[in-house]
């Protein structure tokens, strides 16, 4: 990653109802107000910064069990709805940048590190983000101002923690640079850059632990 001082947006993903306690798709882990917390705290340094807010907003149809446009779920939470930015992104695809003109914003504002927090960590946050590093754009991923529920289906069941970390873990080899909320906005007032880790570095870790675990 280049040295000079990273040209960031914070992109704030479907940070809606629905994902409130009262909502369709609860969050779990990390605990729903805990991460909300985080994105608040993310925006007002982001404007504190000069750094653009971009807001992203999911769409469903009338008769979709969650999200449907207009229903309560669908409403951004106030903390994020209260808050300014400088750009509101529509969506119906996990990705931010599927039918939308996210990739066209963010090459006008000369943007090259998109800042990734919101909902879901595995769904909406992981699509955006591999997809802006495919494009070639740096990425940051704030895991604690982020979120997941648990999951259970054929291929088997997985708790919200175990989905979180394995995404984000997983992120941080090569998709995107993977910390916390206060070690970005520290990273921001300093105007540096932050480096995230890679696969074959990753691996080797994994295989010393699992080696050191075993003796």
């Amino acid at each position: 990653m280049s040295q000079a001082t990273p040209r960031r947006a914070l992109i704030v993903i479907d940070v809606q109802n629905e994902y409130d306690a009262g909502g369709g798709l609860p969050i779990e882990y990390p605990p729903f107000a805990q991460s909300l917390q985080r994105i608040a705290a993310a925006m007002d340094a982001a404007q504190a910064a000069g750094v653009p807010v971009i807001v992203v907003q999911h769409d469903a149809p009338a008769d979709s069990p969650v999200f449907a446009t207009g229903s309560r779920g669908w409403q951004l939470h106030e903390v994020v709805a209260s808050r300014p930015h400088q750009h509101l992104i529509r969506k119906t695809r996990p990705s931010s940048f599927v039918g939308t003109d996210l990739q066209d914003w963010l090459r006008a504002q000369h943007i090259d590190t998109l800042t990734v927090c919101g909902y879901m960590t595995q769904h909406c946050n992981a699509s955006t983000a591999v997809q802006a590093s495919h494009l070639g754009l740096q990425v940051e991923f704030l895991a604690d101002a982020s979120g997941s529920p648990s999951y259970e289906n054929a291929a088997g069941r997985a708790s919200a923690e175990e989905v979180h970390r394995v995404y984000t873990v997983v992120l941080n080899t090569g998709f995107a640079a993977v910390l916390d909320t206060a070690d970005w906005i520290a990273a921001l007032r300093e105007g540096r850059a932050v480096a995230g880790d890679n696969i074959v570095a990753s691996s080797q870790r994994a295989r010393r632990s699992q080696g050191a675990s075993a003796r």
